[in-house]
C-alpha cells in the first residue's frame, strides 16, 4: 500500500524518472542488497537523466532544425577541404560562449547544412537554445509581419535563442526592406549572440547581395567581424545518392 502511494506520489509530480527507477528496483531482487542511500541515489541520477532528456528534446524541437544531423554521422572522407582537428573544436561550443559567428560557404550539395545542423544539434546538447530558418522564407514572414504588426516582436524573438542559422544565403539580391531585416537582425545579435550563415557565394560577393553600400558596410561588419569562415569542397552528395539510387534500381 506504501508502495502504490509513493508511486501515485511520483505520478501527480511528474518525476517520471524516478518512477521508473523505483519500478525497475522493485522488479529487481538483488537491488534489496543496496542501503537506502545507494538505491535513492539511483532514483535520483535516474530523474535528472529524464529531466536533461526532456529539456533537450524540448530545445530541439523549439530550433526546427532542417536535419536530424549530429557531428557523429559526418562522412569526412567525401567531403574536401575541411579541417577536422578543427571542426571538432567547434563543438565544444566555445564560439558560442565568446557570441562569435560561423560562415559556412561552398557549391550546393555540399553538406553545408548538414554541418550547420549538427553544429545546433551539438549546441542544443549543451544546453545552448537554436533556431534554423532560411533565408528566403525569414524574409518572407517579416514582410509579411509589418503588415499586421508583428515585426517588432519577431525581431526581438530573433534576438533570443543563443544561435540563429540563416540557410541559403545569398539566392537573391536582397531589396530594400530585405537588407533593413537584415540590418535589424545583425544589430540585435551582434556581440550578443550567434550566428551560422550557410552561403553558396564567397563573402566577398555578399557586398552586392546586400546592394545598398551603406547597409552592406554595417551588416556585413556585424557579421564577419569575430566570425569562423569554413568553405567546404566537394562533389554534390545529391548528385551521388541519385546516382546510387539510380544503379539499385
Amino acid at each position: 500500500m506504501l508502495l502504490q502511494q509513493t508511486i501515485n506520489t511520483l505520478q501527480q509530480l511528474r518525476l517520471s524518472g524516478m518512477l521508473k527507477a523505483l519500478t525497475e528496483q522493485e522488479a529487481n531482487p538483488e537491488i534489496k542488497s543496496l542501503s537506502f542511500e545507494e538505491r535513492f541515489g539511483l532514483l535520483v541520477d535516474r530523474e535528472s537523466i529524464e529531466q536533461a532528456n526532456k529539456r533537450l528534446n524540448s530545445r530541439l524541437k523549439m530550433a526546427r532544425l532542417r536535419q536530424n544531423a549530429v557531428i557523429e554521422d559526418f562522412d569526412w572522407k567525401t567531403i574536401r577541404g575541411l579541417n577536422k582537428t578543427f571542426i571538432m573544436e567547434l563543438t565544444s561550443c566555445e564560439w558560442i560562449r565568446r557570441k562569435q559567428n560561423i560562415l559556412i560557404l561552398g557549391p550546393t550539395g555540399v553538406g553545408k547544412t548538414f554541418l550547420a545542423c549538427s553544429l545546433a544539434h551539438k549546441a542544443c546538447r549543451e544546453g545552448f537554445s537554436s533556431l534554423y530558418h532560411r533565408t528566403n522564407q525569414l524574409l518572407h514572414e517579416l514582410a509579411v509581419s509589418r503588415g499586421d504588426g508583428r515585426y517588432l516582436k519577431l525581431i526581438k524573438n530573433l534576438s533570443k535563442p543563443d544561435l540563429i542559422i540563416l540557410d541559403d544565403w545569398g539566392l537573391e539580391t536582397f531589396n530594400q526592406d530585405q537588407r533593413q531585416d537584415i540590418l535589424e537582425i545583425t544589430e540585435e545579435r551582434y556581440d550578443r549572440k550567434s550566428m551560422i550563415i550557410v552561403s553558396q557565394l564567397p563573402v566577398k560577393n555578399w557586398h552586392d547581395l546586400i546592394g545598398e553600400p551603406t547597409h552592406a558596410e554595417a551588416t556585413l561588419d556585424r557579421i564577419i567581424h569575430n566570425s569562423h569562415i569554413i568553405e567546404m569542397k566537394g562533389d554534390s552528395m545529391r548528385k551521388k545518392m541519385s546516382k546510387i539510387t539510380k544503379s539499385i534500381s
